[in-house]
C-alpha cells in the first residue's frame, strides 16, 4: 500500500454537468485496486449510498466519464472513490495515474437506487457486496441514520484473494471506536469478509453462504426473513442476479424510492 503525494497538473477546464474537484489523496491497495479523495464542491448534495459520474477530460477536450459509487458519506467535506484498475479501460488506465494535487471531474447529479429511502422499516440490515461494490457500504456504514434505523448493520465484502479486503481496518475496528460515531455504531455493526480463491477464515462465494446458512450460524443471526431484514446489493452482474433471485425466493420484494420495498441492488456500474 503506497500514497502518493506529487505537484498539481494543469487545470482541467469546468463543464456545465460537472465539477472539477482537485485530488487529495490517492491509495494503490493492490496492482489491480486503488481509492482516491478529491475536494467537494459545497453545492453537491447527495444521499450516502448514491453515485456520481467521475472522470477526466480526452485528448479531443470531451470528457471521459464513468458511475462511480461514493465511498464517502454524504457529511464528509471530501469525497471518496474505491476503483479497479482495468489496463485496456478507456477511463480506469488513464485514471489510475492521478495523483495529489491533479484534477478530476464530477458529475453534479448524484443519484441511485442504494440509499434509504428504497427500503421498507425493519430490524437488520444487510449490504450484500464483492469487489469494488464495497463502495456504497463505505458510505452509508458512516451515515448515522442507518444506526438509527436498524439494531443489527451487516457488511459482508467478497473477493477473490485477501489481498483484495481493503477497508477491512476500518469496518472491523475503526469505526466502532471512532470518537464521533463510535457510541452510536455500538456493537450493531458487523463485518463479514470472504474469499473465493483462497484460504481464509471465511471461504466462498456469499450466494453460497448464505444459502448454506453458514453466514447467518457465523453471525448469530436469524436467516433471512423479509418481515425484518433488508438488504442492498451491490457487485458483479452476474453475483447480483444470483442473489436477487435467492431474495426473490425467500419472498423478499425489490424497492425504490417510488414504491419502498424488502431489497434494492445498484446496475449502474461497467468496468471501463
Amino acid at each position: 500500500m503506497t500514497d502518493v503525494t506529487v505537484a498539481p497538473a494543469a487545470p482541467l477546464k469546468a463543464t456545465g454537468a460537472f465539477y472539477v474537484e482537485t485530488v487529495t489523496w490517492v491509495q494503490h491497495w493492490t496492482e489491480s485496486l486503488f481509492s482516491f479523495r478529491t475536494t467537494r464542491n459545497p453545492g453537491l448534495r447527495f444521499a450516502s449510498g448514491q453515485f456520481v459520474m467521475v472522470g477526466l477530460m480526452k485528448d479531443d477536450a470531451k470528457p471521459l466519464v464513468r458511475a462511480y459509487s461514493i465511498a464517502s458519506p454524504s457529511w464528509h467535506e471530501e469525497l471518496e472513490f474505491y476503483s479497479i484498475k482495468v489496463p485496456d479501460g478507456p477511463l480506469t488506465s488513464r485514471l489510475q495515474n492521478i495523483k495529489v494535487g491533479d484534477q478530476v471531474l464530477i458529475g453534479r447529479k448524484p443519484t441511485g437506487t442504494l440509499v434509504l429511502d428504497g427500503l421498507k422499516p425493519g430490524k437488520r440490515l444487510y449490504m450484500l457486496g464483492t469487489g469494488t461494490g464495497l463502495a456504497p457500504w463505505l458510505s452509508l456504514a458512516r451515515e448515522p441514520e442507518v444506526y438509527e434505523k436498524f439494531e443489527d448493520v451487516v457488511v459482508t465484502h467478497t473477493v477473490r484473494e485477501v489481498a483484495d479486503l481493503n477497508y477491512a481496518e476500518l469496518l472491523d475496528h475503526e469505526l466502532a471506536n471512532d470518537e464521533i460515531l463510535g457510541e452510536l455504531i455500538g456493537g450493531k455493526l458487523k463485518y463479514y469478509p470472504t474469499v473465493t480463491r483462497e484460504d481464509f477464515k471465511t471461504r466462498g462465494r456469499i450466494t453460497d453462504l448464505i444459502e448454506s446458512g453458514k453466514l447467518f450460524a457465523d453471525l448469530g443471526l436469524p436467516p433471512f426473513n423479509p418481515a425484518e431484514d433488508r438488504v442492498m446489493l451491490c457487485g458483479g452482474p452476474s453475483v447480483l442476479t444470483d442473489l436477487k433471485q435467492q431474495l426473490l425466493d425467500r419472498g423478499f420484494v425489490e424497492g425504490s424510492i417510488a414504491n419502498p420495498g424488502d431489497f434494492v441492488l445498484e446496475k449502474a456500474f461497467v468496468e471501463t
